[in-house]
């Protein structure tokens, strides 16, 4: 799914395999090191997504799929823990495509298909595993330190 090197204590390079799911890759790859707290950003290029917007007045989120070649000019976002006691990796990313009319669209990254390549940059905060608990007041799953 990735190759990768680390180029410094717990910073790494990742490439994506062409044709694989950017969450999905990215979850496997925290798995594996034990990243259960950092930051994740990179580029590159995707054929279909999945972005969500939450609507704050019914505090659920709206989901749009697009299925069109597009640019990821920026993908930044955190690595945290589930609440649900299984110490999985949350993602929560969000993400800015350019289209080929030149115009962007953005949102929060549900999924997303590499067509061509996906470059991401994570560093890991090892003396840290940051959980997260859902707000009922807002919606969203906040950190709970």
């Amino acid at each position: 799914m990735y190759k990768y090197k680390e180029t410094a204590p717990g910073r790494y390079v990742l490439s994506l395999d062409n044709h694989v799911e950017i969450c999905e890759a990215l979850c496997a790859f925290c798995k594996e090191k034990g990243i259960f707290a950092g930051v994740v950003s990179g580029i590159g290029a995707v054929s279909e997504a999945v972005f969500r917007f939450l609507d704050p007045s019914t505090k659920q989120y709206v989901d749009k799929r697009f299925e069109e070649q597009m640019e990821i000019t920026n993908l930044t976002g955190n690595i945290s823990c589930t609440d649900d006691g299984s110490r999985a990796p949350y993602l929560h990313i969000h993400i800015t495509a350019g289209r080929r009319d030149y115009t962007c669209i953005g949102g929060h990254l549900l999924s997303a298909r590499i067509n061509g390549a996906c470059e991401l940059f994570v560093e890991h905060f090892p003396a840290a595993v940051i959980g997260r608990r859902f707000d009922e007041q807002t919606g969203l799953k906040l950190y709970e330190f």
